[in-house]
């Protein structure tokens, strides 16, 4: 006799398939977004070369050892390193992994037919008997009345006992799929954006300022997707003519709008401009770029006046650090006129910095402040700084500050102090003057273009959906068995049995079965037949749960009594909460002995009703 030996998969085959499991697992996929979460921290709490590459370069200059090291990790560059992506991917994979298994599940489940009933009913965890004066089939018209949006199926078993099968609650597993496949979509449709889309800010005057978004470096700040390189941006040009904004009394914006004019595809050749009034949260939308009004703040004007006459306009904006008040800080700079000799001219250049206060207000020490947000009469506190601002330093500068190394090395030193008002002005030592001559406000821009914004909304909707229905569609399962009775030897025909199953929820489906089974006896006429009962019970023909009372062997409508439990006696027979639903249902339609009940060759005469 020859016995054939199973043959082993190669090693190469059988690691490949053990990874595929353990990877399309969902203990695997939360652990997998469990990490995504925790490879995200670094990227809010350290400086990113995509958002502000300066504050990246503060960080090399304050930690010099330990910053080439993050940066070999990426970790100035956290969400378009390799190994964010890594997780990024095995996240997909895994929950794509994990979702189709469970969709053909459902499909199967879809079409399959309720399982059989149970024989025992009596052991279910929701159990109900009654006896009635109708007959099998006026029994079974009440049932399909009631049952309406339940799945049912009729069978016929031996001796002209029918029983009807019920489920309902499929729309929750489809909820559950969909809630999981949007979550992928969303996710994909981020990627997209962080890919393909880009983000920038940009300040313009709101006195007929202009701004084309025709390259990068016409942003005061840009970010760009991981695939744009900032040749390839959408074409069009924004006037704004000006700005209005209200405040409460405290100093709090109760509204911003602005009156732009813009240009797009082919207005930029005819030269027409379209008038838009831009509010906040309200963007302008051209193409797939939107134009949003995120803020605003002054730019003071000054006018410095050289010995020989030349005379320099400065009003770059100030940034508010206060913003209930609108008190601003900056730095306006200038280089001195017809000067040929490199080193002459940065020891001579000049920077105004210091305070603006819309609505002058003095302290008890003497010192600037505003009171309120609007331009009442400003003033501004300055010092006036010459020397060499460091522009040829090498290290980047913001607009709002002079490089305080300049300052400390003494090669930027302060020349004058002083509070000026509209028309004011400060002569220094060579004869040169400074004049604020008024403020001009401006407006901050925000330019956004994300191609997969729409399928981001779209996914959103989805999940929400998804997500309502898994929370409130219930599985529930329903059997009814129907047992004809000698109609010679009393008022009563027909007994009625009922068993439930819950396969969610298990807590809240007594009074929910208690509820169906209720309003189905109400359609029917109770028989008073008690002895009928206790024969069929004492005979085997139907079965007596153990702790049900005498008194419950006539039902009449109402709820559900706690004779309705199942008794302790049979708790060893409820189907074990651990297993799968298919299983609970299988095993509850098992017989005393463990054999799952078969169909008799007679079986279905009635087609499936309507999903739930």
């Amino acid at each position: 006799m020859t016995v054939k030996t199973r043959r082993k998969p190669p090693a190469l085959l059988a690691f490949l398939r053990n990874t595929w499991r353990g990877l399309t697992t969902m203990r695997t996929a939360l652990t997998l977004l469990f990490l995504l979460a925790l490879a995200a921290v670094p990227g809010a709490l350290l400086p990113q070369e995509s958002t502000n590459i300066s504050l990246v370069d503060d960080f090399y200059e304050d930690y010099p050892t330990i910053a080439p090291i993050l940066a070999r990790l990426g970790m100035f560059d956290v969400f378009a390193s390799v190994w964010f992506a890594a997780i990024y991917v095995l996240l997909f994979i895994s929950l794509i992994g994990c979702l189709l298994p469970r969709t053909f599940d459902h499909a199967k489940s879809l079409r399959a037919e309720p399982v059989l009933t149970p024989r025992r009913l009596g052991r279910l965890p929701h159990h109900r008997i009654a006896a009635v004066t109708d007959d099998v089939e006026t029994v079974r018209a009440r049932v399909d009345e009631r049952l309406k949006g339940w799945r049912t199926v009729h069978r016929t078993e031996a001796d002209g006992v029918h029983t009807v099968s019920a489920e309902r609650g499929y729309l929750r597993e489809l909820g559950n799929l969909v809630f999981h496949f949007a979550l992928v979509g969303l996710l994909v449709s981020m990627a997209a954006g962080r890919l393909l889309g880009y983000e920038g800010q940009v300040i313009v005057r709101a006195d007929g300022g202009e701004f084309c978004n025709s390259g990068i470096y016409n942003y005061d700040s840009f970010r760009p997707g991981i695939t744009v390189d900032g040749t390839q941006l959408n074409p069009f040009c924004i006037q704004v003519h000006d700005f209005t904004a209200e405040y409460t009394h405290a100093g709090t914006a109760t509204y911003y709008e602005s009156n732009v004019s813009y240009q797009e595809g082919a207005d930029l050749e005819t030269g027409t401009w379209r008038d838009h009034l831009l509010r906040v949260n309200h963007p302008l939308r051209m193409a797939d770029d939107r134009v949003y009004l995120l803020g605003n703040g002054y730019a003071p004007e000054f006018t410095v006046t050289f010995p020989d006459g030349e005379e320099r306009l400065g009003d770059v904006q100030w940034r508010p650090v206060e913003l209930t008040t609108m008190l601003s800080e900056g730095a306006t700079k200038f280089d001195p006129p017809n000067t040929v000799d490199e080193d002459e001219r940065r020891e001579n250049q000049l920077a105004i910095t210091g305070l603006l206060a819309p609505t002058p207000m003095f302290t008890e020490e003497g010192l600037l402040t505003s009171g309120f947000p609007q331009l009442n009469e400003p003033m501004v506190a300055v010092d006036v700084m010459r020397g060499d601002l460091g522009n040829n330093s090498g290290r980047g500068q913001s607009i709002f500050e002079i490089d305080q190394d300049m300052v400390d090395e003494g090669e930027l030193v302060r020349v004058a102090r002083e509070n000026l008002a509209v028309g004011e002005e400060i002569e220094l030592a060579d004869g040169t003057t400074v004049r604020f001559d008024g403020v001009e406000r401006w407006a901050s821009l925000q330019v956004s273009y994300d191609p997969a914004q729409f399928w981001v909304l779209i996914s959103s909707l989805f999940i929400l959906g998804g997500l309502g229905l898994s929370l409130i569609v219930k599985r529930r399962r329903l059997w009814v068995r129907i047992t004809p009775q000698n109609p010679g030897d009393g008022a009563g025909r027909t007994v009625v049995e009922f068993g439930g199953l819950a396969r969610t929820d298990q807590a809240g489906y007594g009074e929910e079965f208690g509820r169906v089974t209720t309003e189905l006896l109400a359609r029917l006429r109770a028989s008073d037949s008690v002895e009928l009962l206790a024969r069929l019970r004492e005979s085997g023909s139907v079965e007596q749960p153990a702790s049900l009372r005498e008194s419950d062997a006539v039902e009449q409508p109402g709820p559900v009594r706690e004779s309705d439990a199942v008794p302790p006696s049979a708790a060893r027979d409820e189907p074990d909460p651990t297993e799968t639903p298919d299983q609970a249902g299988d095993a509850a339609s098992a017989d005393a002995t463990g054999a799952v009940q078969k169909p008799p060759a007679s079986e279905p005469d009635s087609a499936l009703g309507k999903d739930a």
